[in-house]
Protein backbone atom coordinates (compact mmCIF):
# COMPACT_ATOMS: atom_id res chain seq x y z
CA UNK A 1 0.00 0.00 0.00
CA UNK A 2 1.19 3.53 -0.78
CA UNK A 3 2.15 5.31 2.43
CA UNK A 4 0.41 8.54 1.41
CA UNK A 5 -3.03 7.08 2.07
CA UNK A 6 -2.05 6.07 5.61
CA UNK A 7 -0.49 9.49 6.21
CA UNK A 8 -3.63 11.27 4.99
CA UNK A 9 -5.78 9.22 7.38
CA UNK A 10 -3.34 9.95 10.20
CA UNK A 11 -3.46 13.70 9.48
CA UNK A 12 -7.24 13.61 9.87
CA UNK A 13 -6.95 11.85 13.23
CA UNK A 14 -4.38 14.37 14.46
CA UNK A 15 -6.67 17.22 13.37
CA UNK A 16 -9.63 15.81 15.29
CA UNK A 17 -7.58 15.13 18.45
CA UNK A 18 -6.08 18.62 18.53
CA UNK A 19 -9.46 20.26 17.91
CA UNK A 20 -11.25 18.35 20.67
CA UNK A 21 -8.86 19.89 23.23
CA UNK A 22 -10.66 23.23 23.05
CA UNK A 23 -13.91 21.70 24.31
CA UNK A 24 -12.52 21.69 27.85
CA UNK A 25 -12.27 25.51 27.71
CA UNK A 26 -15.89 26.07 26.71
CA UNK A 27 -17.43 25.83 30.25
CA UNK A 28 -15.23 28.72 31.49
CA UNK A 29 -17.45 31.74 32.02
CA UNK A 30 -20.59 29.87 31.01
CA UNK A 31 -22.58 30.91 34.10
CA UNK A 32 -20.73 34.01 35.33
CA UNK A 33 -18.04 35.88 33.44
CA UNK A 34 -15.56 38.23 35.04
CA UNK A 35 -11.79 38.58 35.26
CA UNK A 36 -11.62 36.42 38.37
CA UNK A 37 -13.47 33.59 36.65
CA UNK A 38 -11.17 33.87 33.66
CA UNK A 39 -8.08 33.82 35.90
CA UNK A 40 -9.33 30.77 37.80
CA UNK A 41 -9.34 28.82 34.55
CA UNK A 42 -5.53 28.66 34.47
CA UNK A 43 -5.43 24.86 34.97
CA UNK A 44 -7.55 24.45 31.83
CA UNK A 45 -5.39 26.90 29.89
CA UNK A 46 -2.18 25.19 31.00
CA UNK A 47 -3.42 21.70 30.17
CA UNK A 48 -4.69 22.93 26.80
CA UNK A 49 -1.36 24.54 25.85
CA UNK A 50 0.73 21.53 26.90
CA UNK A 51 -1.52 19.05 25.10
CA UNK A 52 -1.92 21.21 21.98
CA UNK A 53 1.84 21.61 21.65
CA UNK A 54 2.35 17.91 22.37
CA UNK A 55 -0.08 16.76 19.67
CA UNK A 56 1.18 19.37 17.22
CA UNK A 57 4.80 18.32 17.68
CA UNK A 58 3.79 14.67 17.39
CA UNK A 59 2.15 15.51 14.06
CA UNK A 60 5.37 17.17 12.85
CA UNK A 61 7.43 14.12 13.88
CA UNK A 62 4.87 11.76 12.36
CA UNK A 63 5.18 13.67 9.07
CA UNK A 64 8.97 13.32 9.22
CA UNK A 65 8.67 9.61 10.04
CA UNK A 66 6.42 8.91 7.07
CA UNK A 67 8.81 10.84 4.85
CA UNK A 68 11.00 7.72 5.09
CA UNK A 69 8.20 5.30 4.21
CA UNK A 70 7.79 4.30 0.55
CA UNK A 71 5.23 1.54 1.04
CA UNK A 72 3.41 0.41 4.15
CA UNK A 73 2.77 -3.18 5.22
CA UNK A 74 0.11 -4.57 7.53
CA UNK A 75 2.36 -4.51 10.61
CA UNK A 76 3.15 -0.85 10.07
CA UNK A 77 -0.56 -0.12 9.58
CA UNK A 78 -1.37 -1.78 12.90
CA UNK A 79 1.43 0.04 14.74
CA UNK A 80 0.31 3.35 13.26
CA UNK A 81 -3.28 2.61 14.26
CA UNK A 82 -2.19 1.94 17.86
CA UNK A 83 -0.23 5.20 17.81
CA UNK A 84 -3.31 7.10 16.63
CA UNK A 85 -5.39 5.45 19.35
CA UNK A 86 -3.05 7.03 21.88
CA UNK A 87 -3.12 10.40 20.13
CA UNK A 88 -6.92 10.52 20.17
CA UNK A 89 -6.93 9.65 23.89
CA UNK A 90 -4.88 12.73 24.89
CA UNK A 91 -7.94 15.01 25.39
CA UNK A 92 -9.23 12.64 28.10
CA UNK A 93 -6.30 12.96 30.55
CA UNK A 94 -6.05 16.64 29.59
CA UNK A 95 -9.59 17.17 30.88
CA UNK A 96 -8.85 15.12 34.02
CA UNK A 97 -5.76 17.17 34.82
CA UNK A 98 -7.54 20.48 34.21
CA UNK A 99 -10.41 19.48 36.50
CA UNK A 100 -8.41 17.99 39.36
CA UNK A 101 -5.19 19.98 39.46
CA UNK A 102 -6.59 22.53 41.93
CA UNK A 103 -9.71 23.19 43.98
CA UNK A 104 -11.87 20.85 46.06
CA UNK A 105 -11.08 17.87 43.81
CA UNK A 106 -7.30 18.40 43.86
CA UNK A 107 -6.83 15.02 45.52
CA UNK A 108 -7.41 13.57 42.06
CA UNK A 109 -4.57 15.58 40.55
CA UNK A 110 -1.95 12.87 40.96
CA UNK A 111 -4.10 10.07 39.46
CA UNK A 112 -4.99 12.42 36.59
CA UNK A 113 -1.31 13.14 35.92
CA UNK A 114 -0.58 9.39 36.08
CA UNK A 115 -3.23 8.74 33.43
CA UNK A 116 -1.72 11.51 31.30
CA UNK A 117 1.73 9.96 31.63
CA UNK A 118 0.41 6.47 30.86
CA UNK A 119 -1.12 7.69 27.60
CA UNK A 120 2.14 9.40 26.65
CA UNK A 121 4.10 6.21 27.43
CA UNK A 122 1.85 4.20 25.11
CA UNK A 123 2.34 6.79 22.35
CA UNK A 124 6.11 6.79 22.85
CA UNK A 125 6.27 3.00 22.74
CA UNK A 126 4.27 2.97 19.50
CA UNK A 127 6.52 5.62 17.92
CA UNK A 128 9.61 3.58 18.83
CA UNK A 129 8.01 0.38 17.57
CA UNK A 130 7.26 2.01 14.20
CA UNK A 131 10.88 3.14 13.86
CA UNK A 132 12.23 -0.29 14.81
CA UNK A 133 9.96 -1.99 12.27
CA UNK A 134 10.91 0.51 9.59
CA UNK A 135 14.63 0.04 10.23
CA UNK A 136 14.37 -3.77 10.27
CA UNK A 137 12.52 -3.73 6.95
CA UNK A 138 14.07 -0.63 5.40
CA UNK A 139 14.90 -2.30 2.12
CA UNK A 140 11.25 -3.20 1.55
CA UNK A 141 9.46 -0.23 3.12
CA UNK A 142 11.70 2.83 2.96
CA UNK A 143 13.48 4.82 0.25
CA UNK A 144 16.95 3.60 1.28
CA UNK A 145 18.68 0.58 2.71
CA UNK A 146 18.80 -0.21 6.43
CA UNK A 147 22.47 0.79 6.82
CA UNK A 148 21.89 4.27 5.41
CA UNK A 149 18.81 4.81 7.58
CA UNK A 150 20.58 3.61 10.73
CA UNK A 151 23.58 5.82 10.07
CA UNK A 152 21.31 8.86 9.70
CA UNK A 153 19.63 8.42 13.11
CA UNK A 154 20.80 11.01 15.71
CA UNK A 155 22.05 9.10 18.75
CA UNK A 156 23.22 9.73 22.31
CA UNK A 157 24.84 7.76 25.13
CA UNK A 158 27.94 5.55 25.40
CA UNK A 159 28.89 4.35 21.96
CA UNK A 160 26.05 6.48 20.59
CA UNK A 161 23.69 3.51 20.61
CA UNK A 162 20.51 5.18 21.87
CA UNK A 163 18.30 6.99 19.32
CA UNK A 164 17.80 10.55 20.52
CA UNK A 165 14.04 10.42 19.98
CA UNK A 166 13.72 7.54 22.49
CA UNK A 167 14.78 9.79 25.40
CA UNK A 168 11.16 10.87 25.69
CA UNK A 169 10.06 7.39 26.74
CA UNK A 170 12.31 7.56 29.80
CA UNK A 171 11.09 11.09 30.48
CA UNK A 172 7.44 10.07 30.41
CA UNK A 173 8.18 7.11 32.68
CA UNK A 174 9.90 9.48 35.11
CA UNK A 175 7.02 11.97 34.94
CA UNK A 176 4.47 9.23 35.63
CA UNK A 177 6.42 8.05 38.68
CA UNK A 178 6.70 11.64 39.92
CA UNK A 179 2.93 11.99 39.58
CA UNK A 180 2.27 8.70 41.35
CA UNK A 181 4.53 9.29 44.35
CA UNK A 182 5.09 13.03 44.66
CA UNK A 183 3.42 15.86 42.74
CA UNK A 184 1.00 16.29 39.84
CA UNK A 185 2.31 19.80 39.12
CA UNK A 186 5.91 18.57 38.92
CA UNK A 187 4.86 15.77 36.57
CA UNK A 188 3.06 18.24 34.31
CA UNK A 189 6.22 20.36 34.24
CA UNK A 190 8.13 17.28 33.05
CA UNK A 191 5.53 16.63 30.32
CA UNK A 192 5.79 20.25 29.21
CA UNK A 193 9.59 20.09 29.06
CA UNK A 194 9.35 16.94 26.96
CA UNK A 195 7.11 18.79 24.52
CA UNK A 196 9.83 21.45 24.23
CA UNK A 197 12.45 18.71 23.77
CA UNK A 198 10.54 17.24 20.84
CA UNK A 199 10.04 20.68 19.33
CA UNK A 200 13.61 20.28 18.07
CA UNK A 201 14.31 17.73 15.37
CA UNK A 202 15.72 14.45 16.70
CA UNK A 203 14.87 12.40 13.61
CA UNK A 204 16.82 11.63 10.44
CA UNK A 205 15.84 13.91 7.57
CA UNK A 206 13.75 12.07 4.97
CA UNK A 207 15.32 11.57 1.53
CA UNK A 208 13.96 13.31 -1.59
CA UNK A 209 10.92 11.48 -2.86
CA UNK A 210 10.03 10.95 -6.52
CA UNK A 211 7.27 13.22 -7.74
CA UNK A 212 7.83 15.95 -5.16
CA UNK A 213 9.40 19.33 -5.76
CA UNK A 214 12.30 20.62 -3.64
CA UNK A 215 9.98 22.98 -1.77
CA UNK A 216 8.11 20.05 -0.28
Amino acid sequence: MDSRRAEAFSDGVFAVAITVLVFDLLPIGHEVLNYRVLAMGWPQYSAYVVSFMTIGIMWINHHTLFGHVRVIDRTLLVLNLLLLMGIVAIPFPTALVAEHLTGPTSSGGRPAAVVYGAVMIVISVCYNAIWVHLILHAGRLSYGDARRLQDAIPRVGPGRRIPRWSIGLGGYLAGTLIAAFWSAAAALAVYGLLALFYLFNHLPDPPPQPGYGPEE
